[in-house]
């Protein structure tokens, strides 16, 4: 089994709870996006959501990945920035306790927190304050962790530092890594465009895009984007929400349905996906059955508040991981 290593800002995940999306206006936060903020801001949501109900969790899309694919079986480790507070413990204690390698810089700046508020159809948006997660630098990577792991996977809320990811691709690739980029997230995928495109055709070999991206990234319907970047890597990935995924690799194409789910929360629903297919990958799957495995993981999770699934929850999913290893 291949392990794999995640790279991402390292956050944790508050999760709100909002009655309709008049807050989200207030705020100026267009449903659906994820937006930087700064740490008046995180204090401002705090204020306006302090009688609502909340929970945290670790978080940040690669860790979210990450997470998954351990919970799996896999070996798998994680390099982000925290800060040395209560919040940064809180990170590290969960990281641990899931069997993750941790390679965590420690900051003075504050932990990282993504507030996500959740609207009553379960879409999700973010104000992210990065504090220290946004420290991480090129400078933190060493080439001695790369040569331990087989796949690297990046989230694509990393291209504001174009310095650290160029670093990280270079040393996965001189290292005979897999990689894998999660596109994050539409807008940030707009703005980011030339530079996301230029990393992916030259390093790139599994993209994870959601309808949005993959509009934002080609200009084209889902069916039409997937044949776009599956020119530029090595498998390319569409999810299309309830209707399931589109995945086309050098030699198939697969379209792989929704697990049926009672929706509650879509939080985490693509990096779970990524972590399934990850695995199924690092199994020697073909492309359909870790896009299978996939989509379970991600119907599992929107049946949760937050991004991550239940541990008596893993139990029943490891064993239908295994029919389908074993299909």
């Amino acid at each position: 089994m291949k392990r794999v290593l995640g790279i991402g800002n390292a956050l944790v995940d508050l999760l709100i709870r909002v009655e309709n999306e008049d807050l989200l206006k207030e705020l100026s936060l267009g449903k659906g996006s994820m937006q930087l903020v700064n740490s008046d801001f995180k204090n401002l949501v705090l204020s306006k959501t302090k009688n609502l109900k909340k929970s945290q969790a670790s978080g940040g899309s690669a860790a979210n990945t990450i997470h998954g694919i351990a919970s799996l079986g896999a070996e798998t480790a994680y390099i982000g920035t925290i800060g040395n507070d209560e919040l940064g413990e809180f990170f590290l204690t969960d990281l641990k306790n899931n069997n993750i390698t941790t390679f965590l810089n420690r900051s003075e700046t504050e932990t990282g927190v993504a507030s996500t508020l959740i609207t009553p159809d379960s879409e999700r948006t973010f104000g992210t304050y990065l504090g220290a997660a946004v420290e991480l630098n090129a400078s933190d990577l060493q080439e001695s962790v790369f040569k331990n792991y087989q796949i690297l996977h990046l989230e694509g809320y990393l291209v504001l530092n174009t310095a650290l990811v160029e670093k990280a691709l270079q040393l996965a690739k001189s290292n005979g890594m897999t990689v894998s980029l999660d596109l994050a997230s539409y807008n940030v995928v707009e703005a980011n465009l030339e530079f996301l495109r230029n990393i992916t055709s030259k390093y790139v070999d599994i993209v994870f895009a959601n309808e949005e991206e993959a509009k934002a990234f080609t200009g084209k319907s889902p069916e039409e984007a997937l044949e776009e970047i599956a020119t530029m890597c090595e498998i390319a990935v569409v999810k299309t929400g309830k209707s399931g995924s589109l995945i086309k690799d050098k030699h198939s194409f697969s379209k792989v349905e929704a697990t049926p789910s009672k929706v509650i929360d879509t939080t985490g629903a693509g990096d779970l996906y990524a972590a399934g297919f990850l695995y199924g990958y690092s199994r020697g799957l073909s492309s359909e059955k870790s896009a299978k495995i996939g989509a379970i993981l991600a119907g599992k999770v929107i049946e949760e508040i937050g991004a991550k699934i239940q541990d008596d929850t893993w139990i029943g999913i490891r064993e239908t991981v295994k029919d389908i290893e074993n299909q």
